[in-house]
């Protein structure tokens, strides 16, 4: 089937659809954009959505309903305009959803790469798509010759392809931000907890790409992640990641998704070297427990003196995910060696404290936490009580917020 290189999606919308989309830098731009253009002339319908680090969707049109596992990238501006429902789920499981049925697509938009061989490939994201189009009434395919050909991610043949979009559009890219002062020193804290031999889980964002820009003089470094980006390519070039003390998979990055720039997909193209896997596996308690010391390292919105963990709301509002963060906690605490990080400035921007008496949504319970780290140091809670925990929790916090904090624990 030869792609075209415009769909009118007049009479392939029908109201009340659930239209599933390529997330993250997945995201199939020429058939989104398109999709927004023409929204407004076709029935009702929903749009499932993951991180969002388009302009697309905004502003939001008024007879598409928007719903995602979580708040991250541009999709706080539907959030913040109440246009987004949240289902709060760990992103293995909401993959798992697509896979069981409890969650049913009617139309699936996909970005996907091809091979000189005509093979495809999901290229820069195996996730809950590729189990979604397996239900789906209609595949609508963009083929982008600038996409990654990744191994891991190849098409499955069981799965049909009604039409064919020729992409105008490379791939989203989503270039490193500049690392500040409190990055840094977050940065430097966290390495300390990272050993020879370990093997990194990590987000997105300014605090990830600091820790591992600073791990030049770690030796054979694993990667075992839901996502990874150009800092990794960086650390394979230099020799710090060498896949060669993991335990499974040996000499291979596995990953979930790609989330960079081209560099990243050029190095990840038919590199059998860069495997991409599905949530089932990047995500599974029973393989992650067999990785050699697991580092899983996550941010949080706060932080409260007891540990728990809260990475999804701020005053009742959602601006934040569970995602894959209590996967890998657990994950990283049963990985012989493993160390399961929590990474977060003492303070938000306009210098209300993260370290609070206790937090708005509970994400990672206190029983998992380990290591919380920000720029004043590193909070060991593993097999501590409730006051020594308050205590070690204080002494992270910024200094102007200690006295109060020291408060209300009553300590």
């Amino acid at each position: 089937m030869s792609a075209t290189s415009t769909l009118d999606f007049d009479g392939l919308i029908r109201a009340g659809d659930l239209v599933v989309c390529g997330q993250a830098t997945a995201e199939p731009l020429t058939l989104t954009e398109a999709l927004m253009a023409q929204a407004a002339t076709l029935p009702p319908f929903r749009l499932m959505l993951g991180p969002v680090f388009s302009e697309t969707f905004a502003p939001p049109p008024p007879n598409v309903s928007f719903v995602s596992y979580g708040v991250i990238g541009n999709a706080r501006k539907l959030a913040r305009a109440g246009r987004l429902d949240v289902i709060p789920s760990n992103y293995s499981a909401f993959c798992a959803d697509f896979a069981t049925g409890r969650h049913r697509a009617d139309v699936v938009l996909v970005q996907l790469a091809e091979a000189a061989d005509g093979q495809l490939s999901a290229g820069l994201s195996c996730d809950y798509v590729i189990d979604a189009a397996r239900r789906a009434r209609l595949v609508i395919a963009e083929i982008n010759p600038d996409a990654p050909f990744t191994y891991g991610a190849e098409w499955p043949d069981d799965i049909a392809i009604h039409h064919r979009v020729a992409a105008r559009r490379k791939p989203l890219e989503l270039p490193s931000g500049a690392v500040d002062d409190v990055s840094r020193r977050i940065a430097a804290h966290a390495a300390g907890l990272i050993a020879d031999g370990a093997t990194l889980q990590f987000g997105v964002g300014k605090i990830p790409d600091a820790i591992l820009s600073s791990l030049t003089h770690a030796r054979d470094l694993g990667i075992h992640s839901g996502l990874i980006n150009d800092a990794v390519v960086d650390l394979i070039e230099r020799g710090v990641v060498t896949n060669a003390r993991k335990g499974i998979d040996p000499g291979i990055t596995i990953t979930n998704q790609l989330i960079g720039t081209q560099r990243l997909y050029g190095y990840a193209h038919q590199n059998k070297a860069v495997l991409m896997r599905p949530a089932a596996y990047t995500h599974d308690h029973g393989v992650l427990r067999r990785i050699s010391k697991l580092t899983a390292i996550n941010s949080a919105l706060q932080v409260g003196l007891d540990g728990s963990v809260n990475a999804e709301t701020l005053n009742g509002v959602a601006i934040g995910a569970i995602g894959g963060q209590l996967d890998f906690v657990r994950g990283a605490n049963a990985s012989p060696g493993g160390r399961a990080i929590i990474a977060l400035p003492a303070c938000g921007p306009d210098g209300f404290s993260r370290i609070v008496a206790q937090v708005d949504t509970v994400t990672t319970p206190r029983a998992d936490v380990d290591a919380i780290v920000t720029e004043w140091g590193v909070a060991e809670l593993r097999g501590c009580g409730l006051a020594e925990r308050a205590r070690r929790m204080i002494a992270v916090a910024a200094p102007q917020h200690r006295d109060r904090l020291a408060e209300q624990a009553r300590i």
